[in-house]
C-alpha cells in the first residue's frame, strides 16, 4: 500500500521582515513614499527590538526591526551590510504539521516547536541556511 503523502498548509505572503539601523528614519521614509500618515513603532524590550508595521494591499504586511542590543546577531548584519531583508513570512493552517514536514524535508528549524510572535499568534522561523541563507517565518492563522 503506497504511503499517503502529507500535504503542507503553507499559502500566502504575510509579511517581509526587514532589519534597518535607524527605525525612525526608515519609517518616515516609507510614510513619505507611501503616502501614510503615521505608523506606530513598538518597544519590545524583553527581546531588545523595536518593531513598526506597515498595512499594504491584501494583508500583506513590511515589519521593521530594529536591534537594540550592542551585540546581536541583526545589529551586527546591519552594521556589516546595512538595512536588509532578514527575512519572508509565509502563513499557515497548521503549524506543528508544517513545521514536521518541513524537517522531513531536511530544513534546519531555528524552532522546533511553535512559538508565540509579536502579534500574538504561533510562529516558527526556519534557519538561514534553509534557502542559501535566507531564513523564512511561517506564522498561523
Amino acid at each position: 500500500m503506497a504511503k499517503e503523502k502529507r500535504r503542507d498548509h503553507i499559502g500566502g505572503i504575510h509579511h517581509l521582515g526587514i532589519a534597518v539601523k535607524d527605525i525612525e528614519a526608515s519609517v518616515a521614509a516609507i510614510s513619505q513614499a507611501l503616502n501614510f500618515s503615521s505608523i506606530a513603532i513598538r518597544d519590545v524590550p524583553e527581546r531588545k527590538i523595536r518593531v513598526a508595521f506597515v498595512h499594504l494591499k491584501d494583508g500583506i504586511e513590511l515589519e521593521f526591526i530594529q536591534d537594540d542590543s550592542e551585540n546581536g546577531r541583526m545589529a551586527k548584519s546591519v552594521r556589516e551590510r546595512g538595512d536588509y531583508i532578514h527575512h519572508f513570512c509565509l502563513l499557515t493552517n497548521n503549524i506543528e504539521e508544517d513545521i514536521a514536514i518541513l524537517k522531513e524535508r531536511g530544513v534546519e528549524m531555528q524552532d522546533e516547536e511553535p512559538r508565540i510572535g509579536l502579534t500574538g499568534k504561533k510562529i516558527a522561523y526556519t534557519k538561514p541556511s534553509a534557502i542559501n541563507g535566507i531564513a523564512f517565518e511561517i506564522l498561523e492563522n
